[in-house]
């Protein structure tokens, strides 16, 4: 069986993940491995009998690394960068699977998104990459949600407008807008008991504290709870952020001889939500069809695309980051033309984060590995 080492399981995106691949019975097909930066030498987790009897491994060990066949991180962009070339560097030449941005742009390495760029990842393999990079969350829950477009190469550019959850930047940040959305609470709940209290008097108390240094912002630094924040990631002083740079280029690495390559761009928005990214797409196609057709063929892009009829009862209870949350739901809806051109629709999409936006696309790499190499 081929050995794999897991670094970073029990992060955030790495939790999902193993829950995941405990759900779809995964750790049956490989020898698992698991490593630690800080706990080396203690028990292991113990999701099946193969774990019986192992302990964590020193996650920068790098000779212990090299006896893997496979390496899946979820760790982070700092433990690719300190432990990544070291380790190709002794002549290890496994496949390393990895959800941070560290490597997406490399030459070398493919960004993963199997239903869409599955035959990039088999003329890749078959060249000799090893390379295996989850994509941008936006980027990935984007391109499901039109894929059936795509396919027919319909679209000429998209303009994306995400509004990102707290997910998004870590689990520290989802805790802080737990904390902020208490605080915020806690300094108006007598006045909100009390039936005659005047609700600007209570919004000024609120703004009050939410702009003074008793706020909780270590991590946002600034208020979400309440709030958004209208820049996400770096400033690439050309008025982007590199979020909405990561729009353009990494869709077309992703798209690569699969499909034409598009224009992308828009703004990037964290908003005050937990978990699950939402998207306004105003999409430019080739040419005009009837908006039955263009459902369609939306509704046929995948098996994880839903889509939502454009009503509002439908709209408020199905395309919501409450209702997608912890599926693998690709909700697309308010899908319509536009006055602005006959060619331009709209549509709104949600999918969850940590799923189809983070670890199942590399799970579902690490079994596509697997199988090549059992094969």
């Amino acid at each position: 069986m081929k050995k794999v080492g897991f670094i970073g399981w029990r992060g955030m995106v790495g939790s999902v993940l193993i829950k995941r691949m405990i759900d779809e019975l995964d750790f049956d097909n490989f020898d698992s491995h698991f490593f630690s930066t800080s706990q080396a030498g203690q028990k292991n987790p113990e999701w099946n009998i193969n774990f019986k009897n192992k302990l964590l491994i020193d996650a920068f060990d790098i000779q212990e690394l090299s006896k893997m066949d496979i390496i899946m991180t979820c760790q982070g962009g700092d433990y690719t960068d300190k432990v990544f070339s070291k380790l190709r560097a002794t002549g290890w030449d496994g496949h390393w699977v990895d959800a941070a941005s560290t490597l997406r742009m490399e030459k070398n390495s493919v960004i993963v998104l199997d239903p869409l760029n599955q035959s990039s990842i088999d003329s890749s393999y078959d060249a000799g990459i090893k390379n295996w990079i989850g994509g941008n969350c936006t980027v990935s829950l984007m391109l499901l949600a039109i894929h059936g477009l795509l396919k027919e190469d319909l679209v000429e550019w998209v303009s994306s407008m995400t509004y990102q959850a707290a997910s998004g930047a870590g689990a520290n940040n989802m805790r802080e807008l737990l904390s902020q959305m208490g605080q915020i609470y806690s300094s108006v709940s007598d006045d909100l008991n009390q039936k005659n209290s005047n609700i600007l008097d209570i919004d000024s108390k609120a703004l009050a504290l939410m702009n003074s240094d008793k706020f909780q912002k270590n991590n946002f630094k600034v208020p979400l709870a309440g709030n958004l924040i209208p820049w996400i990631d770096e400033d690439l002083k050309n008025g982007q952020s590199r979020e909405e740079w990561k729009g353009q280029s990494e869709t077309n690495k992703i798209l690569n001889s699969s499909f034409n390559s598009i224009k992308v761009d828009g703004l990037c928005v964290r908003i005050a939500t937990m978990r699950s990214h939402c998207q306004a797409l105003t999409i430019k196609l080739k040419k005009s069809i009837p908006i039955e057709a263009i459902n369609e063929r939306i509704s046929n892009g995948n098996q994880w695309v839903k889509l939502i009829p454009n009503e509002k009862e439908s709209s408020i209870n199905l395309l919501s980051p409450a209702e997608v949350s912890g599926k693998l739901d690709i909700a697309v809806g308010r899908v319509r033309k536009l006055d602005i051109d006959k060619n331009c629709i709209s549509l709104f999409t949600v999918g969850d984060q940590l799923l189809w936006g983070a670890s199942e696309p590399i799970r579902r790499m690490l079994n596509i590995l697997v199988r090549k190499g059992n094969g």
